[in-house]
């Protein structure tokens, strides 16, 4: 279009529209020409900008502002409301273009996560009863792959004889929060720790159960679903999510957080020696340095330095105590620039289960652990023994260590010592059911043997048992099973479509041995009512669980250090 063409088309079309030439001039500007009129002798806006008169002087445009009166008030009340309408469609615009490039944005970050299913196998767990408030606590399984399935995995982790190598999970990490969201935990299982590996599905291929293979074979036997699948077996936790990270994600949420604080003790240089060949190649002096990059994921895979798995486990949990920190220090959470580079940048790094694959949910989760302080923000190893049938390589839990942080899990028994002395969740609401139970008579109870849920052998007969003393105490239907259902915990569950009622005469199950609200579940796949006696109940006619205290963590679980030992070997002088 040449310059000049096209104005006075223009003009009507903005008439109709209310977005009169006048919205163009400075207020009392003009008089009749305010309405938009090119009428007697009034002066060109174009000419006036100029300064210029309709006859060639300023005349004509004094003349003009001395007939105004009451036609150039008019003129100002209309303009005035034609400015305003104006603002508003301008305002309109820029929102609808905004919120256009916003879902644009968010499509795009949307497209870069990955996922995959939730779970790889059935292993039982159901999710925990909510408490009073209607909460439930938030478990979320971290996976750390070593896969060199691409050259940037290669470059920074070698193997490029391994890119068909399924990966191994290398760092397993649980991170819980309480169901009130005042804490939080991560637990740590080290990657060569020998467990029970339930069969597993990635797919079409079905992989066997397993009690001979470490804990990072999982995610080679099934993908991270697998992974997942096994901790809940093994911990009797459901767990709510998994995420996922590679070497190059490693690197690049490092960068985007901007350096996390971390320490040793001495120098370290964790390098190839006579007797150890490989190592991460971190280099460090002594004392607190910033890592991020590169040397962020050195950081995190140290291990002969550092002496073994249980303390790199630890140093990996220094890396995320400091990157909380950092986040909280960056306001992470309130920041709008933060969150958008942190969710470029994650939405990338990361693989996620199915459920959480969209940046509302994972931007919901995270708002929900930005209240945790990091003074209730506990790390935590299990403790580990060497494995009889591979000492030297491999590892065993400690049963008695193990499923005592497995049941403070599962009771959201705070692991630090911060908070609420008495620990645990509150009452559920349950305690004051909606419903009034039948009579004991009136309905069927199977009573099912589940005391090999911690792996020893089962005790025998116990569901006959506890199903006698059930008729002794007025449920006159009450049988055993011949079936097996190996739990950690004793449970009551109920047909989900059988509501309060149903709730109502599961609790009066509990409460016949004196098991805790928290125990009675629902589930949509339960046909009748069911009590699994778990490992955590195999003798006795009472229910008689332990109470463990907040922050009563097992010998040699809590690893939080400010410094980390460096292995000898591995002292660095900062010169060479």
């Amino acid at each position: 279009m040449r310059r000049g063409e096209g104005a006075r088309e223009r003009a009507p079309r903005a008439r109709d529209l209310g977005w009169d030439e006048t919205l163009y001039e400075e207020e009392g500007e003009s008089g009749s020409a305010g309405t938009g009129e090119r009428a007697g002798g009034t002066v060109p806006r174009a000419r006036r900008a100029g300064g210029g008169s309709g006859d060639g002087g300023d005349g004509g445009g004094r003349q003009s502002r001395r007939r105004g009166g009451a036609p150039r008030r008019r003129a100002r009340k209309a303009g005035k409301r034609r400015i305003l309408r104006w603002v508003a469609i301008t305002l309109s615009l820029l929102i609808l273009g905004t919120a256009g490039a916003g879902y644009l944005y968010y499509e795009h970050l949307n497209g870069n996560l990955r996922g995959g299913s939730r779970a790889g196998g059935d292993s039982g767990v159901k999710k925990a009863e909510p408490n009073a408030l209607g909460d439930t606590p938030l478990n979320i399984l971290l996976i750390g792959s070593d896969s060199r399935a691409d050259d940037k995995n290669v470059a920074l982790g070698g193997g490029k004889n391994e890119r068909d190598r399924k990966p191994l999970a290398d760092v397993q990490m649980l991170f819980h929060v309480s169901a009130d969201r005042k804490n939080a935990s991560i637990t740590s299982i080290p990657r060569d720790t020998v467990v029970p590996i339930p069969k597993c599905q990635d797919g079409q291929t079905t992989y066997p159960a397993t009690t001979t293979r470490p804990i990072n074979e999982t995610l080679s036997r099934g993908g991270p679903g697998c992974t997942l699948t096994t901790w809940e077996k093994l911990t009797g936790v459901y767990i709510d999510h998994w995420m996922m990270v590679d070497f190059a994600g490693v690197v690049s949420m490092a960068d985007e957080v901007g350096g996390v604080p971390v320490c040793v003790k001495t120098g370290v240089w964790d390098k190839s020696t006579a007797r150890q060949k490989g190592g991460s190649g971190l280099k460090l002096p002594q004392g607190t340095t910033e890592v991020k990059g590169e040397q962020a994921l050195q950081w995190l895979r140290t291990r002969h330095a550092f002496g073994s798995d249980q303390n790199r486990a630890k140093a990996q949990h220094m890396y995320m105590n400091g990157m909380m920190k950092q986040l909280q220090a960056q306001n992470a959470w309130t920041d709008t620039g933060r969150l958008m580079g942190l969710a470029e940048t994650a939405t990338t790094a990361l693989q996620v289960s199915d459920e959480i694959k969209s940046v509302k949910k994972l931007f919901d989760l995270s708002m929900q652990l930005k209240n945790v302080k990091l003074d209730r923000l506990t790390t935590a190893t299990v403790p580990t023994a060497p494995y009889p049938g591979n000492p030297d390589a491999w590892l065993q839990l400690v049963p008695s260590a193990a499923d005592k942080m497995w049941s403070m899990l599962r009771d959201d028994v705070a692991l630090d010592k911060n908070g609420d002395p008495a620990g645990g969740r509150k009452p559920t609401a349950s305690t004051k059911p909606a419903a009034t139970a039948e009579a004991p008579g009136d309905f069927k109870v199977t009573v099912v043997n589940g005391t090999a849920g911690d792996g020893e052998a089962p005790t025998e007969g116990r569901a006959g048992t506890i199903a006698e003393k059930l008729r002794g105490k007025g449920f006159t239907q009450a049988e055993s099973s011949r079936d097996a259902q190996p739990r950690k915990d004793s449970v009551v569950f109920y047909p989900k479509d059988a509501g309060d009622q149903g709730k109502a005469n599961a609790l009066s199950v509990a409460h016949a041995f004196g098991l805790p609200d928290a125990a009675v579940r629902s589930d949509a796949k339960a046909e009748g009512f069911t009590l699994v006696v778990g490992a955590d109940w195999r003798e006795g006619s009472t229910y008689k669980k332990p109470q463990v205290a907040a922050g009563d963590l097992p010998e040699g679980a809590d690893d939080k250090t400010t410094c980390m030992d460096v292995y000898s070997v591995y002292r660095w002088d900062g010169k060479s």
